[in-house]
């Protein structure tokens, strides 16, 4: 293995993170405080490592991610075993979250919606019940954004690899700055009130 290409690599996602999809990054942030600060939530969608993300994001605002505070609203659409298996057996793995966003989702609502290439119809089609719901859509994707991107009120393309996992760097770095943001901006307006 070339660590040193490796890390380049690595660098290159960080760099592009940190620097051009920022702008998108804070306005991502931004929906998502705002929608909590209102009494709503954050719903979060993926498959695979995507998942995982998902479900470390609301973690990360249920829980806490640097700040002592209270809880933020926060699923992930991924996790309820019993309710993705039935609904694909049922009906169709493409509707998996699709049916939880109509279920729990309300105008104002955020889903982030993950997926490296931008093109996983689950991901899709909930974030397209998610838009007829009136909530905004964050997408984190990769290698162009694929058919995700237009469904998206904030475009978090990550596009210096068309290496699935250094575009789930991206994604993950992209993640914990919207955890910063949201829960500094968050605490600093409960401080106010």
């Amino acid at each position: 293995m070339d660590w040193q290409a490796l890390l380049s690599q690595h660098q290159a996602v960080a760099a592009e993170v940190a620097g051009p999809l920022r702008p998108a990054v804070e306005r991502a942030a931004s929906r998502m405080v705002e929608a909590i600060a209102r009494g709503g939530k954050v719903l979060a969608c993926g498959n695979g490592g995507s998942a995982a993300d998902a479900q470390h994001f609301a973690a990360e605002l249920v829980n806490r991610f640097r700040l002592e505070r209270r809880p933020y609203a926060a699923v992930s659409l991924a996790a309820d075993s019993s309710i993705l298996t039935s609904i694909a057996n049922d009906y169709s793995f493409d509707e998996v979250f699709s049916k939880q966003v109509e279920a729990l989702g309300a105008p104002g609502d955020v889903l982030l919606a993950i997926s490296t290439s931008g093109n996983s119809p689950n991901v899709l089609r909930a974030a397209a019940a998610a838009k007829a719901r009136g909530m905004a859509v964050v997408a984190l994707s990769g290698r162009g954004g694929g058919a995700l991107s237009p469904l998206a009120d904030e475009d978090i393309c990550v596009s210096a690899s068309d290496v699935t996992a250094r575009i789930q760097e991206g994604h993950e770095l992209a993640i914990h700055a919207m955890c910063y943001i949201a829960e500094a901006a968050l605490a600093a307006r409960e401080e106010n009130q």
